[in-house]
């Protein structure tokens, strides 16, 4: 995958290489990734649609009934959580009730219609994207990034709702359409909660715009790639880091002009699928998986750390021996 990956990165640079031919990749990958069974690595789709049956089929509320309460119910054999209450927004929530219904009650046209759902909103970030950057290399970066392919596309995890959300409510300020930029904002938050830590950001750009006529947009995109990449670090303390999680900051980093940061956004991708390897062939979570995991997460962002840093003063030495 990563192969690929960077094969379509070195078509994207070339300046021959027209909008048109990114498209017949982006649907390839599209209708390859839709009809892949999303529960390779995950179950999360089943919670949606378990908890938008509960809401608009049983009529009850998920944030205080589980799953597991509905004896007989067939969602249960496909969920590894059924004994969990609804831990996302209510917007997101609300949003399902559109995929559910669209099901006709049916278990395989509800899972495509929540795939497609997660389809949108992958194709809402890379507008997103490209109405920003106006760069078809920036867009490719994210658009055919493994890790988003496999945890939006497949899995179909709700993280790209939310930052597609995020990231448009950031481009919307740049238009100074403040209220719907706002709106945009509170939407994304209220799917998963994570983006409230771009409030700061966001507070001091209207800010900003009262007294500047031009911002430092740049800056203002790494400061949403940290803020977005510490709030995933500290998702270490309340279990681990999930993969899909890498999403809240590779949107804005592939945004950023430095480039060691898209490096290392692109890195941390990689080292972050390998943590399913070990599970896969071990079998199990313990033994061990978990130190391996962290081993192969940490690994390669580590060596092209080091690399960075030698490459650096490597350079400095040269200048001064000129």
């Amino acid at each position: 995958l990563f192969c690929f990956y960077f094969f379509l990165i070195y078509l994207s640079k070339k300046k021959n290489n027209s909008t048109k031919n990114l498209k017949i990749w982006l649907i390839t990958t599209i209708i390859i990734s839709f009809f892949a069974y999303p529960a390779i690595l995950s179950y999360d789709i089943f919670n949606y649609i378990a908890a938008a049956k509960i809401v608009f089929y049983y009529h009850e509320n998920p944030y205080l009934i589980m799953p597991i309460a509905f004896k007989g119910e067939p969602l249960l054999a496909f969920m590894h959580t059924a004994n969990n209450i609804d831990v996302y927004g209510f917007i997101w929530t609300l949003i399902t009730g559109v995929p559910f219904i669209l099901g006709f009650g049916n278990f395989l046209t509800t899972l495509f219609a929540f795939k497609l759902l997660i389809v949108a909103f992958y194709l809402f970030s890379l507008y997103g994207i490209k109405k920003i950057s106006n760069d078809n290399l920036t867009v490719a970066l994210f658009a055919f990034n493994p890790l988003v392919i496999m945890e939006s596309l497949i899995s179909g995890h709700n993280d790209i709702a939310m930052m597609a959300l995020a990231l448009f409510s950031f481009y919307m300020l740049s238009k100074k359409k403040i209220l719907l930029s706002i709106i945009l904002l509170i939407l994304s938050i209220f799917i998963k909660y994570v983006t409230i830590v771009l409030i700061p950001v966001f507070v001091y750009v209207i800010i900003k715009q009262r007294t500047e006529s031009k911002l430092d947009w740049d800056k203002i995109y790494v400061w949403s790639t940290g803020l977005m990449f510490f709030i995933f670090l500290l998702t270490i303390f309340r279990s681990e880091i999930y993969p899909w999680y890498a999403q809240w900051f590779l949107i804005f980093a592939v945004l950023v002009r430095k480039k060691w940061i898209k490096v290392f956004a692109i890195v941390l991708s990689f080292s972050l699928l390998l943590r399913d390897i070990p599970y896969m062939l071990l079998g199990t979570y313990f033994g061990p998986t978990p130190f391996i995991k962290t081993f192969v997460t940490v690994s390669p962002p580590l060596m092209v750390f080091i690399y960075i840093c030698l490459k650096k003063a490597y350079l400095k030495v040269m200048v001064r021996s000129k």
